[in-house]
C-alpha cells in the first residue's frame, strides 16, 4: 500500500492512532504503542512486496551494525579513512538501487523510501564522527528513528538529535492538544493540496499538455503552459504529502520539521533553496556542501574561497541531480541549479559594490517574478519534456 495515496490508508491510520490520541489527551506516554503502530504500518505498506520487505530488513540490519560499530570505534579512535569507509558503506545500498536499473537488475534490491532512510543513517555516521553522538545508541531507539512510518517513503528528513529530544518528552495534556490541533490542520492542508489542487492541475491541465488531441495549441505556448502547470503540480503534490507526514507525526508527539515555506515567493535562487524541500536542502548543505568547503579550506589546495564555494555548488547539485536518477534530465537539472547559484553569488557580490539592483518594493516584486520563472524552467528540465 502506497502511503497517503488512498482514503483506506487514512482510515487505517485513524483507527490505529485512536489509543495514541486518548493517551496523549490524558497526559500519558504513548511511545511504546507508537512503536507498535510503526511496525504494523510497515507490514501493511510492504504486505504485497516480498522483495521490498526483505530488502528493508537487510538494509536496516546493515545500517544498525554499521552505526553501532562506528560509535564503539569512535569512542577510542578517529581515523578519517575509516570514517570515509563507513560513509561509503552506508550509502552503498542506495547507490546499488540507482545503478541496478541500468544493469537490468531493478527488482533484485530496493524498497520504497530507501533514499530517505539512507540520509538519516549517513547523517548519524557524520555526527558520530563530529562527536555530536558520543554514546552507544539503543537498538530500539535507532529502529524507531530510522523506520518512523509517517516519513518513511518521502520525508521530511529528520535529524537524530532533534527526533530523540521529542521522543524523550511526554507532552502535557495542554501541549498534546496543541500537537493534535496542528496535526489535524496539517492533514486537512494535505487533502487540499494533494487531493484537490494537485489532482485538478493534473486531471484538467497536464493530461492535455503539451500535446492536446482536442484543441490545437502552438508548441511554444503548449510547452509554456506545461512548464507552469507541472511546477504547480509538483509543489502541491509533494507539499501535500509532506503535510500528511508532518500531521501524523505531530499526533504521535514528534514535531517533524517543515518541508516547504512559500517557495514560489523566493527573491532569488538562494532564498528558494531555503524554502523548497527544506529537509533535503539543509541535508545537502550541511553534509555535502559545508563539508566539502571545510575540507578544501583545511587542505588549502585552492586558496580562492569563491572558487571553493563554486566547486561546492557544482558538487552539491550534481549529486542532488544524480540522486533523483541517473538520467540526462536530472543531471542537467542539477547543473542548471549549480549555475544559477554560482551566477547569483557572483551578481550579489558585484551588486554590493555597484548598487545596480537596490532593495525596494519594486525590485522585490521583480526579483520574485524572475526567480519564479527560472525555477519553473528548472522544473521543466526536471520533467524531461525538454528532451523529448
Amino acid at each position: 500500500m502506497i502511503p497517503y495515496d488512498t482514503f483506506l490508508f487514512f482510515f487505517i491510520i485513524a483507527v490505529l492512532l485512536l489509543p495514541t490520541i486518548i493517551l496523549g489527551l490524558n497526559g500519558k506516554r504513548a511511545r511504546s504503542y507508537n512503536m507498535v503502530i510503526t511496525l504494523v504500518m510497515l507490514i501493511i505498506m510492504f504486505a504485497n512486496n516480498l522483495v521490498g520487505i526483505v530488502s528493508l530488513i537487510l538494509f536496516t540490519i546493515w545500517q544498525l551494525l554499521l552505526i553501532k560499530g562506528y560509535v564503539f570505534y569512535r569512542q577510542q579512535q578517529n581515523s578519517t579513512f575509516l570514517f570515509c569507509l563507513c560513509v561509503i558503506a552506508s550509502i552503498l545500498p542506495l547507490v546499488c538501487v540507482k545503478i541496478f536499473p541500468i544493469l537490468g537488475l531493478h527488482d533484485l534490491f530496493g524498497f520504497l523510501g530507501i533514499s530517505y532512510l539512507t540520509f538519516k543513517a549517513v547523517q548519524m555516521v557524520m555526527e558520530i564522527r563530529d562527536g555530536l553522538i558520543k554514546h552507544d545508541i539503543s537498538t530500539i531507539d535507532f529502529l524507531y528513528f530510522l523506520l518512523f512510518f509517517p516519513t518513511i517513503s518521502s520525508g521530511p528528513i529528520d535529524r537524530w538529535r532533534r527526533f530523540k529530544k521529542d521522543d524523550a518528552v511526554t507532552p502535557s495534556k495542554e501541549e498534546y492538544r496543541t500537537f493534535l490541533y496542528e496535526g489535524i490542520n496539517k492533514i486537512f492542508q494535505g487533502f487540499l493540496y494533494k487531493f484537490i489542487i494537485a489532482y485538478l492541475i493534473h486531471h484538467d491541465l497536464l493530461v492535455y499538455l503539451p500535446t492536446n488531441p482536442f484543441v490545437y495549441i502552438k508548441p511554444f505556448i503548449a510547452d509554456l503552459l506545461y512548464m507552469y502547470a507541472y511546477s504547480m503540480y509538483l509543489f502541491f503534490d509533494f507539499a501535500g504529502y509532506s503535510a500528511f507526514a508532518i500531521g501524523v507525526s505531530y499526533i504521535m508527539g514528534i514535531k517533524t520539521p517543515e518541508n516547504f515555506n512559500l517557495p514560489f515567493l523566493s527573491r532569488n535562487i538562494k532564498d528558494f533553496w531555503n524554502r523548497w524541500h527544506l529537509s533535503l536542502s539543509y541535508w545537502f548543505r550541511d553534509y555535502v556542501y559545508m563539508r566539502f568547503v571545510f575540507w578544501m579550506t583545511k587542505k588549502k589546495w585552492i586558496k580562492n574561497r569563491y572558487t571553493v564555494s563554486n566547486l561546492g555548488y557544482l558538487l552539491l547539485f550534481l549529486i542532488m541531480g544524480l540522486w533523483h536518477g541517473i538520467a540526462l534530465q536530472y543531471i542537467v537539472y542539477g547543473l542548471y541549479h549549480a549555475c544559477l547559484m554560482i551566477g547569483f553569488d557572483y551578481f550579489d557580490r558585484w551588486n554590493r559594490k555597484h548598487k545596480f539592483w537596490p532593495k525596494n518594493k519594486l525590485t522585490h516584486v521583480l526579483s520574485v517574478f524572475i526567480t519564479f520563472n527560472i525555477i519553473c524552467f528548472g522544473f521543466y528540465i526536471f520533467s524531461g519534456q525538454l528532451f523529448k
